[in-house]
């Protein structure tokens, strides 16, 4: 197994009503204590109706974050790219990655909420059209190019961005997926990353996860492209605990909310959850493989499970969903990094076989000790007497 990254993907989710300041600076501090206890990635969403995903500008919450966070990488998780002017998108993020020093992956989609593109005059088939179609024009603008193009909602007249990338290699670009091919189709024929977002949230999501890295080598062998499964990152909820019966508490906390969110308010049929009652909420989790919702050693499980179901991906995002107050929240990130990041980042056998062979020699190194002090005592036992 290569070494697995994790990271942390906020849309974010904010219980309506209340403070939208502190709720956005909680997030802002969450990504400092991702960054210190060495996270790889956060990744901030788009979203503007339906109360609680309230991050409008996943660019100006990155620019804010990297000036507190030094080491961390950040994604748009993900860029409305169909809502947005693709010269003014592209140069945005070009401007980001210089202002993180090339920590900025650029990840896009065509929209999830329809609440979000009813404004703009856009419904949902629209606006994956209009991904494809952008995502060209972006593609090409980010490696130099001049561009000329007429889109639905926009056109263009010899395009063509005043800033070259901050790194040699350019911004690595991802696109979302939940459960149907287009996103992987996408990916593959431009050679980029690939964010399944819906890849526990349902089993057509869980049960696409390979289908979806077949299509992707399909497309990129079809148009002469490269596509690579360390840039394919998975997003799924986790809240972990010393134990499951503290974590089943502490989600009491938010998780009502949140599934009140996914099956009332968000016209999002993608992400479908089932419970009425708090405990079957909680069950639901765990059961029906969605999440963890217990100790580090069950969720060190289910990012295996991903694993193997995907055949290997590079990332492993924790999806943000307020289950537990802020410092509970930020004790499961905590937990999990201790307890589950070196079990796929190669550091927990070199120490558990340390550990296994002084076990194995304790015995016989102890009697050693023992004969030594005993060998030391007599010794100076005899030099006493020696002196009379």
């Amino acid at each position: 197994m290569s070494r697995l990254r994790f990271g942390y993907f906020m849309a974010p989710f904010h219980v309506p009503g209340r403070n939208p300041t502190a709720a956005l600076q909680r997030d802002l501090e969450l990504v400092e204590h991702l960054d210190r206890l060495g996270y790889d990635e956060a990744w901030f969403g788009e979203h503007h109706s339906a109360g609680s995903e309230i991050i409008a500008s996943p660019e100006i919450m990155i620019a804010a974050a990297s000036q507190r966070a030094p080491r961390i990488r950040f994604g748009t998780g993900v860029t409305s790219l169909s809502y947005h002017n693709p010269l003014w998108a592209a140069d945005r993020i070009m401007q980001l990655d210089h202002l993180t020093q090339g920590r900025t992956i650029f990840g896009v989609g065509p929209g999830s909420l329809p609440t979000d593109s009813a404004m703009i005059g856009l419904n949902p088939t629209d606006t994956r059209e209009l991904l494809q179609e952008n995502l060209d024009i972006v593609v090409r603008l980010l490696r130099g190019e001049t561009v000329s193009a007429k889109t639905r909602t926009h056109e263009l007249y010899d395009a063509k961005l005043q800033l070259a990338p901050y790194s040699e290699n350019g911004i690595e670009i991802t696109v979302a997926a939940v459960a149907s091919p287009t996103g992987p189709r996408l990916a593959g024929t431009h050679g980029l990353g690939l964010l399944s977002i819906g890849a526990t949230l349902s089993a057509d999501g869980f049960d696409a996860l390979a289908h979806h890295w077949n299509v992707m080598e399909e497309r990129a062998e079809v148009n002469g492209t490269t596509v690579d499964r360390r840039q394919w990152s998975l997003a799924g909820p986790f809240h972990v605990a010393e134990t499951e019966a503290e974590a089943r508490k502490q989600v009491e906390y938010g998780i009502e909310e949140w599934f009140d969110y996914f099956q009332h308010v968000a016209a999002f049929p993608q992400m479908a959850v089932s419970g009425a009652r708090l405990s079957e909420m909680i069950d639901f989790i765990n059961e029906a493989g969605i999440g963890v919702i217990g100790t580090p050693e069950q969720a060190r499980r289910q990012v295996q499970r991903l694993w193997d179901q995907s055949g290997g991906f590079g990332c492993m995002l924790q999806m943000g969903h307020d289950w537990a107050n802020p410092q509970d929240t930020r004790r499961s990130a905590e937990l999990f990094a201790q307890e589950v990041f070196p079990h796929f980042q190669g550091q927990a056998q070199a120490t558990l076989d340390a550990a296994a062979h002084a076990r194995a020699v304790r015995e016989g190194h102890a009697k050693a000790q023992l004969d030594a002090v005993d060998h030391m005592t007599k010794k100076y036992a005899q030099e006493l007497a020696d002196k009379g």
